[in-house]
């Protein structure tokens, strides 16, 4: 096997089961090197470009994502039967028959000490295809990714609990990322990361940072978390809130002195707190809610939106709800849906915190993006015209 051969488990840790929706997480040790074919190239262009993705479909020329906009790279298409040798290079006789069985197949493959990929290999009206996610070791900072001073507060908050709202694709796992890297140059700390799949690889600065991806190195979420008491971390990334015994282990670690991060499918930092009580019983919401209410740090709400400027071609329309006193009080007393008109004041924006129209107002006002582009984003867009022309900006 070459230098370039996929990621290295031993048999005693990288055991076969069945994951949900007929999918196998298969031993990466028995695979063959992918350099042997026009796989290894696609690879290396994939990095070459910073591709977030790499799509193959039998009878087309490879396919990578840039900046969230598919390209097709300038190389012949790939046939049905060079597809076919592909898939027999890189599985070996198993697994194939796996991807016969179950009609896909997941595997991490490690290019090199700095990159990494995430690759889905499954049948689509009888013919192959891949979809390779890049994980890379290139953590972006804060400037990079126009995100404000307040974001670095909440990463150095000691304990608690920092949720990220967004759709897939919203950037909410880069910015998770800069904020542990951000812990990462400054703290001597253990950092404990339950991922599925690891989306960027950490190098240890000042912190000490354990990654532990769902099938390889763990077999699910409750394990994990189980394990977590005696891994003794400092700060802990759980990846996405999913149910309630997820939520609840994160609550439990935050109540027990350590600093959280999750994420959570929601269009706003208030609908958060409906979606985490959707989670619970309704008997139990109540307990949830008083825990919650001293626990919670931080709730960010982010959309990639394209912007007027070729040199960045996306930019986070952000929200930011950070705990306080008077926030504490309007979720104590079931006034959650309040918080959207307190973001708006004063005295929110003075302690670094922003709502979404906010938000869109001051990326047109600093031409970042086009008008149209903020108001299709609105929530509002009445009250996202009326705050724009109060700026003077009504003519953009």
């Amino acid at each position: 096997m070459s230098e370039h051969s996929v990621i290295d488990h031993s048999s005693k840790h990288s055991k076969r089961h069945e994951v949900p929706h007929g999918h196998v997480h298969l031993d990466p040790d028995k695979k063959h090197d992918p350099h042997a074919t026009r796989f290894g190239d696609f690879l290396k262009a994939a990095i070459k470009l910073e591709a977030s993705d790499l799509l193959l479909k039998s009878g087309k020329a490879p396919v990578v994502r840039l900046r969230g906009a598919l390209k097709s790279l300038d190389t012949a298409q790939v046939t049905a039967e060079e597809f076919l040798n592909i898939a027999k290079h890189i599985l070996d006789e198993e697994q194939l028959s796996d991807l016969s069985k179950f009609g896909s197949v997941d595997f991490a493959y490690d290019y090199d000490d700095h990159n990494r990929f995430r690759v889905n290999l499954f049948q689509a009206r009888g013919k192959l295809s891949v979809a390779a996610r890049l994980i890379t070791s290139k953590i972006r900072k804060f400037s990079d990714l126009y995100l404000p001073d307040s974001m670095a507060e909440i990463a150095m908050q000691p304990q608690g609990i920092v949720l990220l709202s967004g759709v897939t694709g919203s950037g909410k796992s880069t910015t998770i990322a800069a904020m542990l890297d951000y812990v990462n140059e400054r703290k001597p700390v253990h950092i404990v990361t339950i991922e599925d799949p690891i989306e960027y690889i950490f190098t240890d600065k000042k912190a000490t940072i354990n990654q532990r991806e769902i099938g390889i190195d763990c077999l699910d979420f409750k394990i994990a978390l189980r394990a977590l008491v005696r891994e003794n971390p400092d700060i802990v990334l759980v990846g996405e809130m999913r149910d309630n015994e997820t939520f609840e282990a994160a609550l439990h670690a935050a109540e027990t002195g350590h600093l959280v991060y999750g994420t959570i499918h929601a269009s706003s930092t208030t609908q958060t707190f409906s979606r985490i009580y959707g989670l619970f019983e309704q008997e139990e919401v109540e307990q949830v809610r008083r825990i919650l209410a001293y626990q919670m740090r931080a709730f960010v709400y982010q959309k990639l939106l394209p912007t007027l400027k070729p040199e960045i071609p996306r930019i986070p329309g952000l929200e930011i709800l950070i705990n306080n006193p008077l926030v504490r009080k309007f979720i104590l007393e079931a006034r959650e849906g309040e918080l959207r008109e307190y973001l708006k004041s004063v005295e929110a924006r003075q302690s670094g915190m922003i709502d979404f129209n906010g938000s869109l107002v001051e990326l047109v006002e600093k031409e970042f993006i086009h008008l149209r582009v903020a108001e299709d984003a609105s929530p509002n867009t009445d009250e996202f015209r009326m705050r724009l022309k109060k700026l003077g900006g009504a003519n953009r």
